[in-house]
Protein backbone atom coordinates (compact mmCIF):
# COMPACT_ATOMS: atom_id res chain seq x y z
CA UNK A 1 0.00 0.00 0.00
CA UNK A 2 2.59 2.90 1.16
CA UNK A 3 4.85 1.62 -2.08
CA UNK A 4 1.75 2.03 -4.51
CA UNK A 5 0.55 5.60 -2.91
CA UNK A 6 4.60 6.59 -3.29
CA UNK A 7 4.65 5.54 -6.73
CA UNK A 8 1.39 7.32 -7.88
CA UNK A 9 2.34 10.31 -6.26
CA UNK A 10 5.85 9.57 -8.31
CA UNK A 11 3.77 9.36 -11.05
CA UNK A 12 1.84 12.72 -10.55
CA UNK A 13 4.75 14.94 -10.04
CA UNK A 14 6.81 13.78 -13.36
CA UNK A 15 3.41 13.86 -15.64
CA UNK A 16 2.68 17.46 -13.79
CA UNK A 17 6.72 18.09 -14.71
CA UNK A 18 6.30 17.29 -17.93
CA UNK A 19 3.66 19.20 -18.41
CA UNK A 20 5.52 22.55 -18.10
CA UNK A 21 8.24 21.00 -20.14
CA UNK A 22 6.19 20.56 -22.85
CA UNK A 23 4.43 23.80 -22.94
CA UNK A 24 7.52 26.22 -23.39
CA UNK A 25 10.98 23.86 -22.80
CA UNK A 26 12.49 25.22 -19.72
CA UNK A 27 15.75 24.01 -22.45
CA UNK A 28 16.27 25.94 -24.90
CA UNK A 29 18.12 23.30 -27.60
CA UNK A 30 14.34 21.68 -28.91
CA UNK A 31 16.28 18.24 -28.93
CA UNK A 32 17.64 18.36 -25.27
CA UNK A 33 13.68 19.89 -24.66
CA UNK A 34 11.71 16.67 -25.94
CA UNK A 35 14.38 14.43 -24.27
CA UNK A 36 13.53 15.76 -20.95
CA UNK A 37 9.33 16.03 -22.21
CA UNK A 38 9.47 11.88 -23.21
CA UNK A 39 11.97 11.30 -19.64
CA UNK A 40 9.65 13.08 -17.63
CA UNK A 41 6.21 11.32 -19.61
CA UNK A 42 8.09 8.10 -19.33
CA UNK A 43 8.88 7.78 -15.85
CA UNK A 44 5.85 9.04 -14.90
CA UNK A 45 3.46 6.37 -16.85
CA UNK A 46 5.94 3.84 -15.83
CA UNK A 47 5.84 4.70 -12.15
CA UNK A 48 1.48 5.02 -12.35
CA UNK A 49 2.04 1.52 -14.04
CA UNK A 50 3.63 0.13 -11.09
CA UNK A 51 1.61 1.56 -8.67
CA UNK A 52 -1.93 -0.25 -9.72
CA UNK A 53 0.43 -3.30 -8.91
CA UNK A 54 0.70 -2.13 -5.27
CA UNK A 55 -2.37 -0.31 -4.39
CA UNK A 56 -6.20 -0.13 -4.98
CA UNK A 57 -6.96 1.58 -8.50
CA UNK A 58 -9.62 3.70 -6.20
CA UNK A 59 -6.69 4.83 -4.14
CA UNK A 60 -4.47 5.19 -7.55
CA UNK A 61 -6.65 6.80 -10.08
CA UNK A 62 -8.22 9.95 -8.53
CA UNK A 63 -4.36 11.03 -6.70
CA UNK A 64 -3.80 11.27 -10.51
CA UNK A 65 -5.48 15.02 -10.63
CA UNK A 66 -2.24 15.88 -8.56
CA UNK A 67 -0.63 16.01 -11.68
CA UNK A 68 -2.63 18.71 -13.11
CA UNK A 69 -1.82 20.96 -9.54
CA UNK A 70 1.79 20.19 -9.92
CA UNK A 71 1.71 21.69 -13.44
CA UNK A 72 -0.08 24.55 -12.04
CA UNK A 73 1.90 25.07 -9.47
CA UNK A 74 5.63 24.64 -11.68
CA UNK A 75 4.23 26.86 -13.71
CA UNK A 76 3.70 29.71 -11.51
CA UNK A 77 7.08 29.27 -10.58
CA UNK A 78 8.96 28.42 -13.82
CA UNK A 79 6.99 30.28 -16.42
CA UNK A 80 5.34 33.21 -14.82
CA UNK A 81 1.92 32.20 -15.29
CA UNK A 82 -0.36 33.79 -12.53
CA UNK A 83 -2.25 31.35 -10.70
CA UNK A 84 -5.41 33.25 -9.61
CA UNK A 85 -7.46 33.05 -6.36
CA UNK A 86 -9.39 30.36 -7.98
CA UNK A 87 -7.15 28.27 -8.72
CA UNK A 88 -5.20 28.31 -5.75
CA UNK A 89 -8.39 27.68 -4.04
CA UNK A 90 -8.37 24.54 -6.33
CA UNK A 91 -4.80 23.68 -5.45
CA UNK A 92 -5.63 23.46 -1.91
CA UNK A 93 -8.94 21.77 -2.56
CA UNK A 94 -7.13 19.00 -4.57
CA UNK A 95 -4.46 18.79 -1.62
CA UNK A 96 -6.98 18.13 1.07
CA UNK A 97 -9.16 15.58 -1.20
CA UNK A 98 -6.21 13.32 -2.37
CA UNK A 99 -5.44 13.22 1.61
CA UNK A 100 -8.62 11.98 2.62
CA UNK A 101 -9.05 9.60 -0.17
CA UNK A 102 -6.03 8.34 1.33
CA UNK A 103 -6.83 8.14 4.58
CA UNK A 104 -10.07 6.42 3.56
CA UNK A 105 -8.64 4.57 0.88
CA UNK A 106 -9.98 1.10 0.60
CA UNK A 107 -8.24 -2.55 0.87
CA UNK A 108 -8.92 -4.64 -2.10
CA UNK A 109 -9.02 -8.53 -2.30
CA UNK A 110 -5.39 -10.39 -2.34
CA UNK A 111 -4.78 -10.93 -6.14
CA UNK A 112 -1.31 -12.06 -5.81
CA UNK A 113 -1.05 -14.32 -9.19
CA UNK A 114 -2.34 -14.88 -12.62
CA UNK A 115 -4.55 -17.62 -11.47
CA UNK A 116 -6.26 -15.94 -9.06
CA UNK A 117 -6.79 -12.96 -11.45
CA UNK A 118 -8.30 -15.00 -13.81
CA UNK A 119 -11.04 -15.83 -11.51
CA UNK A 120 -11.80 -12.48 -10.87
CA UNK A 121 -12.42 -12.02 -13.92
CA UNK A 122 -14.78 -14.79 -14.74
CA UNK A 123 -16.92 -13.26 -11.89
CA UNK A 124 -20.62 -12.75 -13.53
CA UNK A 125 -20.43 -9.31 -11.75
CA UNK A 126 -17.71 -8.32 -13.88
CA UNK A 127 -18.56 -10.18 -16.93
CA UNK A 128 -21.59 -8.11 -16.77
CA UNK A 129 -19.91 -4.97 -16.37
CA UNK A 130 -17.45 -5.71 -19.26
CA UNK A 131 -20.75 -6.31 -21.55
CA UNK A 132 -21.96 -2.97 -20.69
CA UNK A 133 -19.22 -1.44 -21.35
CA UNK A 134 -18.56 -2.57 -24.66
CA UNK A 135 -22.14 -2.25 -25.66
CA UNK A 136 -22.58 1.20 -24.65
CA UNK A 137 -19.40 2.58 -26.56
CA UNK A 138 -20.10 0.84 -29.16
CA UNK A 139 -23.63 2.79 -29.49
CA UNK A 140 -22.01 5.88 -28.33
CA UNK A 141 -19.34 5.57 -31.49
CA UNK A 142 -21.58 4.26 -34.28
CA UNK A 143 -25.33 6.37 -33.51
CA UNK A 144 -24.32 8.93 -31.37
CA UNK A 145 -20.96 10.01 -32.43
CA UNK A 146 -22.23 11.03 -35.89
CA UNK A 147 -25.62 12.86 -34.44
CA UNK A 148 -24.35 14.63 -31.51
CA UNK A 149 -20.30 13.73 -31.06
CA UNK A 150 -19.83 17.38 -33.16
CA UNK A 151 -22.13 19.08 -30.15
CA UNK A 152 -22.41 17.23 -26.98
CA UNK A 153 -19.20 17.29 -24.87
CA UNK A 154 -19.91 13.63 -22.93
CA UNK A 155 -20.08 11.18 -26.36
CA UNK A 156 -16.59 11.00 -26.41
CA UNK A 157 -15.72 11.13 -23.33
CA UNK A 158 -17.99 8.91 -22.50
CA UNK A 159 -16.37 6.29 -24.51
CA UNK A 160 -12.91 7.32 -23.58
CA UNK A 161 -14.56 6.89 -19.77
CA UNK A 162 -15.53 3.68 -20.34
CA UNK A 163 -13.01 1.85 -22.35
CA UNK A 164 -10.43 3.52 -19.78
CA UNK A 165 -12.06 2.03 -16.63
CA UNK A 166 -11.33 -1.87 -18.71
CA UNK A 167 -7.80 -0.62 -19.48
CA UNK A 168 -6.72 0.02 -15.82
CA UNK A 169 -8.07 -2.98 -14.87
CA UNK A 170 -5.44 -4.78 -17.64
CA UNK A 171 -2.71 -2.68 -16.19
CA UNK A 172 -3.77 -4.56 -12.79
CA UNK A 173 -3.39 -8.16 -14.53
CA UNK A 174 -0.12 -6.82 -16.18
CA UNK A 175 1.36 -5.35 -13.03
CA UNK A 176 0.88 -9.15 -11.31
CA UNK A 177 2.41 -10.60 -14.09
CA UNK A 178 5.47 -8.30 -13.65
CA UNK A 179 5.57 -9.27 -10.45
CA UNK A 180 5.71 -13.12 -10.89
CA UNK A 181 7.73 -12.52 -13.54
CA UNK A 182 10.61 -10.92 -11.39
CA UNK A 183 9.88 -13.69 -8.65
CA UNK A 184 10.91 -16.40 -11.57
CA UNK A 185 7.34 -17.62 -12.47
CA UNK A 186 6.81 -19.01 -16.23
CA UNK A 187 4.31 -16.34 -16.81
CA UNK A 188 5.12 -16.19 -20.32
CA UNK A 189 3.66 -19.03 -21.08
CA UNK A 190 0.22 -17.74 -19.49
CA UNK A 191 -2.09 -17.23 -22.27
CA UNK A 192 -3.73 -14.46 -19.90
CA UNK A 193 -1.00 -12.07 -19.34
CA UNK A 194 -0.82 -11.76 -23.36
CA UNK A 195 -4.43 -11.34 -23.47
CA UNK A 196 -4.27 -8.47 -21.16
CA UNK A 197 -1.50 -6.95 -22.94
CA UNK A 198 -3.62 -6.81 -26.24
CA UNK A 199 -6.43 -5.87 -24.91
CA UNK A 200 -4.80 -3.28 -22.89
CA UNK A 201 -3.33 -1.51 -26.27
CA UNK A 202 -6.49 -2.14 -27.53
CA UNK A 203 -8.33 0.01 -24.82
CA UNK A 204 -5.35 2.59 -25.22
CA UNK A 205 -5.40 3.36 -28.46
CA UNK A 206 -9.36 3.44 -28.40
CA UNK A 207 -9.37 5.96 -25.25
CA UNK A 208 -6.25 7.79 -26.85
CA UNK A 209 -8.62 8.76 -30.07
CA UNK A 210 -11.28 9.91 -28.92
CA UNK A 211 -9.83 11.74 -26.16
CA UNK A 212 -8.06 13.95 -29.06
CA UNK A 213 -11.14 14.04 -31.01
CA UNK A 214 -12.91 15.36 -27.57
CA UNK A 215 -10.15 17.85 -27.42
CA UNK A 216 -10.23 18.74 -31.20
CA UNK A 217 -13.82 19.96 -30.56
CA UNK A 218 -14.42 21.12 -27.06
CA UNK A 219 -12.00 23.49 -24.88
CA UNK A 220 -9.59 21.94 -22.86
CA UNK A 221 -11.04 23.70 -19.64
CA UNK A 222 -14.26 21.69 -20.39
CA UNK A 223 -12.77 18.61 -21.62
CA UNK A 224 -10.48 17.86 -18.50
CA UNK A 225 -12.80 17.92 -15.57
CA UNK A 226 -15.22 16.37 -17.00
CA UNK A 227 -12.81 13.48 -18.01
CA UNK A 228 -11.63 13.21 -15.08
CA UNK A 229 -14.55 12.86 -13.49
CA UNK A 230 -16.08 10.10 -15.82
CA UNK A 231 -12.88 8.48 -16.17
CA UNK A 232 -12.44 8.05 -12.26
CA UNK A 233 -16.11 7.19 -11.61
CA UNK A 234 -15.80 4.55 -14.43
CA UNK A 235 -12.46 3.09 -12.59
CA UNK A 236 -13.88 3.14 -9.08
CA UNK A 237 -16.83 1.51 -9.96
CA UNK A 238 -15.12 -1.30 -12.17
CA UNK A 239 -12.50 -1.88 -9.56
CA UNK A 240 -15.28 -2.30 -7.02
CA UNK A 241 -16.91 -5.10 -8.69
CA UNK A 242 -13.56 -6.84 -9.89
CA UNK A 243 -11.84 -6.28 -6.98
CA UNK A 244 -13.83 -6.06 -4.34
CA UNK A 245 -13.05 -3.07 -2.98
CA UNK A 246 -15.60 -1.30 -1.10
CA UNK A 247 -17.25 -4.52 0.20
CA UNK A 248 -15.20 -4.91 3.88
CA UNK A 249 -15.12 -0.66 4.29
CA UNK A 250 -17.29 0.88 6.90
CA UNK A 251 -19.41 3.35 6.43
CA UNK A 252 -17.04 6.01 7.70
CA UNK A 253 -14.90 4.82 4.90
CA UNK A 254 -17.01 5.34 2.47
CA UNK A 255 -18.12 8.33 3.43
CA UNK A 256 -14.97 9.52 3.90
CA UNK A 257 -13.78 8.13 0.26
CA UNK A 258 -16.70 9.88 -1.78
CA UNK A 259 -15.84 13.20 0.06
CA UNK A 260 -12.80 13.31 -0.86
CA UNK A 261 -13.27 12.70 -4.31
CA UNK A 262 -16.03 15.04 -4.42
CA UNK A 263 -13.30 17.85 -2.82
CA UNK A 264 -10.68 16.75 -6.00
CA UNK A 265 -13.16 17.32 -8.70
CA UNK A 266 -14.19 20.80 -7.04
CA UNK A 267 -10.38 21.67 -7.09
CA UNK A 268 -10.40 20.63 -10.60
CA UNK A 269 -12.86 22.25 -11.81
CA UNK A 270 -11.80 25.73 -10.34
CA UNK A 271 -8.30 25.02 -11.66
CA UNK A 272 -9.49 24.36 -15.37
CA UNK A 273 -13.10 26.10 -15.67
CA UNK A 274 -11.82 29.76 -14.17
CA UNK A 275 -8.15 29.17 -15.00
CA UNK A 276 -8.47 32.14 -17.99
CA UNK A 277 -10.95 34.92 -15.17
CA UNK A 278 -9.14 37.63 -14.33
CA UNK A 279 -9.92 37.82 -10.36
CA UNK A 280 -10.45 41.80 -10.09
CA UNK A 281 -11.98 44.18 -6.92
CA UNK A 282 -15.14 44.71 -9.20
CA UNK A 283 -16.48 41.04 -8.91
CA UNK A 284 -16.75 41.20 -5.19
CA UNK A 285 -19.67 42.33 -3.38
CA UNK A 286 -20.10 46.21 -3.28
CA UNK A 287 -19.62 46.60 0.42
CA UNK A 288 -16.13 44.87 0.08
CA UNK A 289 -14.95 46.82 -2.59
CA UNK A 290 -12.04 48.95 -2.09
CA UNK A 291 -12.71 52.69 -2.06
CA UNK A 292 -16.47 52.19 -2.85
CA UNK A 293 -17.05 51.07 1.06
CA UNK A 294 -16.94 54.84 2.40
CA UNK A 295 -19.36 55.68 -0.53
CA UNK A 296 -21.73 52.84 0.50
CA UNK A 297 -22.05 53.97 4.07
CA UNK A 298 -22.54 57.88 3.23
CA UNK A 299 -25.26 56.83 0.47
CA UNK A 300 -26.65 55.00 4.16
CA UNK A 301 -26.51 57.85 5.75
CA UNK A 302 -28.67 60.04 3.31
CA UNK A 303 -32.45 60.63 3.97
CA UNK A 304 -34.71 58.51 2.61
CA UNK A 305 -36.98 60.82 0.26
CA UNK A 306 -34.80 63.81 -0.61
CA UNK A 307 -36.65 64.50 -3.77
CA UNK A 308 -40.19 64.36 -1.98
CA UNK A 309 -38.32 66.67 0.72
CA UNK A 310 -37.36 69.21 -2.05
CA UNK A 311 -40.21 69.24 -3.86
CA UNK A 312 -42.53 69.99 -0.48
CA UNK A 313 -40.20 72.90 0.52
CA UNK A 314 -40.35 74.49 -3.08
CA UNK A 315 -44.42 74.04 -2.71
CA UNK A 316 -44.27 75.84 0.57
CA UNK A 317 -42.25 78.77 -0.69
CA UNK A 318 -44.52 79.19 -3.97
CA UNK A 319 -47.37 79.85 -1.75
CA UNK A 320 -45.41 82.04 1.15
CA UNK A 321 -45.01 84.29 -2.58
CA UNK A 322 -48.42 83.53 -3.56
CA UNK A 323 -49.87 85.40 -0.37
CA UNK A 324 -47.22 88.46 -0.49
CA UNK A 325 -48.53 89.42 -3.88
CA UNK A 326 -52.15 89.40 -2.61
Amino acid sequence: MGAGLGLALASSAFIGASFVLKKKGLLRLRGRARAGVSLAVGVGEAANFAAYAFAPATLVTPLGALSVLVSAVLSSIFLNEQLNVHGKIGCILSILGSTVMVIHAPQEEEVSSLESMAEKLKDPGFIVFAVCVLVSSLLLIFVAGPRYGQSNVLVYVLVCSAIGSLSVSCVKGLGIALKELFSGKPVLQEPLGWVLLVCLVICISIQINYLNKALDIFNTSVVTPIYYVLFTTAVMTCSAILFKEWQHMVLDNIIGSISGFLTIVSGIFLLHAFRDMPFTPSLLPLFLQPGRADRHQSCQHQPLLPSEDKGSQSAEEEEEEEEEEK
